[in-house]
């Protein structure tokens, strides 16, 4: 007997590869958004505890408001990309994704209710670090949200590739307000994902230190910091992405590097990581102020994580193909001019994003006040 429901019985309106390249291109940007507002959150938090009238107090507090003021703007690029990749899951593994997120259904349905307090916060520290108050308890209110929301979907993510343990957690409680630790590997995979907010954070200082609407001296400061920061983050995270490797199943583990998918992608992580390592120690040396190491950040940033997004996805379908479960294996009717339509829209509005960007660029800057 399968231990996951019965097939859904509506086919799928296109093929099961074009859905997964969306889901994973969809989730890497959304991984991005992600781990710039945790990342942003923590640093600012610990910049803004500066006690003012030190020597480097204004630097510090400084940093922080710029951090803190895009932080508003960066929440709604993880709301916004959080819910197609969502959408795009449900589709491939409904059957599992579903039956997880019914086991911790309180907890599931408390993410809206958390996100709009995490998201209340953010304004809050942002307006009153401009008015020059004690801000730090508003920047620590909303990461201990925005980490709690960052478990429950760890939780529900492992949760869904275990149904040998479905049937134990709703005997023990039908409710859904549990929120079990059912992999050995949930913790180092929920402390990568966190520690590679730190390095997005380092990453996204860097980029930052290239506008001009920021004071020249702060500029410094973020370049210098946010490589630093880079560097440590990178490489804590490499070592937990193998402790991660590690709590796999021998089986898993065996049948991961088996496949060539897995080995490409993690070869993509491996030397983009490498790289945004070498860049990021360059500028806590050199401290540039230049758009150029920003730039590269970003575009290194988004491939490295299009490898680790690709990982993520090969190991959920090895490890569900352990179970039972073959994503592959669905009923497929594709609807091609839909198909053909949604693809116009969705290159129309990168393009529209792409043109908005450019309208940014070429805006006069406003100098940001100091704080």
């Amino acid at each position: 007997m399968t231990l996951f429901p019965a097939l859904d019985p509506i086919p799928l309106p296109g093929p099961v590869w074009l859905f997964k390249i969306l889901h994973v291109v969809t989730l890497a940007l959304h991984f991005v958004a992600v781990e710039i507002l945790l990342g942003g959150l923590a640093v600012a938090l610990v910049l803004a505890l500066s006690r003012r009238g030190s020597p480097s107090a204004a630097l510090r507090l400084n940093a922080s408001a710029a951090l803190g003021r895009r932080l508003p703007i960066v929440m709604t690029y993880v709301i916004n990309l959080g819910v197609p990749p969502l959408l795009f899951a449900q589709v491939l593994y409904g059957r599992a994704l579903y039956t997880s997120s019914i086991l911790i259904g309180v907890w599931w349905i408390a993410v809206i209710l958390l996100l709009i307090g995490c998201y209340w916060h953010i304004y809050r520290f942002t307006a009153k670090m401009d008015e020059g108050r004690r801000a730090w308890p508003m920047a620590l209110i909303s990461l201990a949200l925005a980490l709690l929301i960052s478990r429950i979907y760890s939780t529900n993510m492992t949760l869904m590739l275990h149904p040998e343990a479905w049937q134990a957690l709703y005997a023990s409680s039908a409710v859904g307000a549990q929120l079990p630790a059912v992999d050995p590997a949930l913790m180092p995979r929920w402390l990568f994902m966190l520690v590679g907010g730190l390095s997005a954070c380092g990453l996204y200082m860097i980029w930052l230190a290239g506008l001009k609407s920021i004071e020249t001296g702060v500029r410094t400061y973020l370049s210098a910091m946010g490589g630093r920061i880079a560097v440590a983050a990178l490489a804590v995270q490499v070592f937990l992405a193998f402790r991660f490797f590690a709590a796999q199943p021998d089986a898993i583990g065996q049948a991961l590097m088996r496949d060539a998918y897995f080995r490409g992608a993690a070869l993509v992580w491996i030397t983009g990581t490498v790289l945004l390592g070498l860049l990021a120690a360059w500028c806590a040396v050199g401290r540039p102020t230049s758009r150029l190491p920003g730039w590269l950040a970003l575009g290194l940033g988004l491939v490295t994580m299009l490898g680790i997004a690709t990982c993520r996805d090969v190991l959920r379908d090895v490890t569900l193909l352990s179970h039972g479960f073959n994503v592959w294996d669905r009923h497929e009717v594709s609807n091609w001019p839909v198909i053909v339509l949604f693809l116009i829209c969705f290159v129309a509005g990168l393009g529209c994003m792409a043109w908005l960007v450019s309208v940014f660029r070429r805006a006069k800057p406003v100098v940001e006040k100091s704080v």
